[in-house]
């Protein structure tokens, strides 16, 4: 037998058993291999007692620092990370656009990746505030849009979508409150992952949830 005959049979094999090996890492390997959970409400199907409806994300409308309109359509088929924010915010907010960064450079390359940053102050984030503030924090904007609208629209995705804060309070530095999670959502709208903005060992683990989110392709859901 050829040497290149073997190396096509290996190369055969290994193409059959990837599959079955991304299974085995993500059923039976370590804790960075461990499946993200759902969040939020969950119902079972009417059509199918043995089938369960997680919550997604709810339409929306807004627009995004250059003048776009974004909708649920933009992210549909993607995995992307979410948050809230203000331009004008003077605590945590600079730290998570510099962990939002982080998750950019590592996922820039995939076409099915995006992140999504809602202003909690829509009043003062117009759109040429939040090309500023994309630039600022080098933003690639064929991946990462900062998103403005409707101060009632925004609030309510935040509450009702995500479920994390995000309202004025006079008490809050800056005038506003708002989480400071980044939040983990698959390829059909379930949010999958909240992890703390602020903290490198948090936003490290965010790394290996994305990367098991992809691999989940190649074990789908029993």
């Amino acid at each position: 037998m050829s040497q290149k005959t073997i190396k096509k049979g290996v190369i055969l094999v290994s193409i059959l058993l990837l599959p079955s090996l991304l299974y085995l890492l993500l059923y039976t390997g370590e804790n960075n291999f461990k499946r993200p959970q759902f969040y939020g409400p969950k119902v079972v199907s009417e059509l199918n007692n043995s089938d369960t409806i997680y919550h997604k994300i709810p339409d929306f409308k807004f627009v995004n620092q250059n003048g776009d309109t974004v909708t649920q359509d933009d992210y549909r088929g993607k995995i992307y990370v979410a948050d809230f924010f203000f331009a004008t915010c003077p605590t945590i907010c600079p730290q998570m656009a510099t962990h939002m960064l982080e998750v950019q450079k590592h996922f820039y390359d995939r076409k099915d990746f995006a992140l999504l940053s809602h202003t909690v102050n829509p009043e003062h984030d117009t759109v040429a505030v939040l090309k500023a503030y994309s630039e600022k924090v080098h933003a690639n904007d064929d991946i990462w849009s900062f998103v403005t609208g409707p101060k009632e629209e925004l609030y309510d995705i935040a509450f009702k979508g995500y479920f994390v804060n995000a309202l004025p309070d006079e008490i809050a530095p800056g005038g506003f409150l708002h989480s400071q999670f980044l939040i983990l959502v698959d390829k059909k709208g379930h949010i999958r992952g909240y992890f703390d903005g602020t903290s490198t060992t948090e936003v490290n683990s965010l790394f290996d949830a994305i990367e098991i989110l992809y691999k989940e392709e190649f074990a789908p859901l029993k």
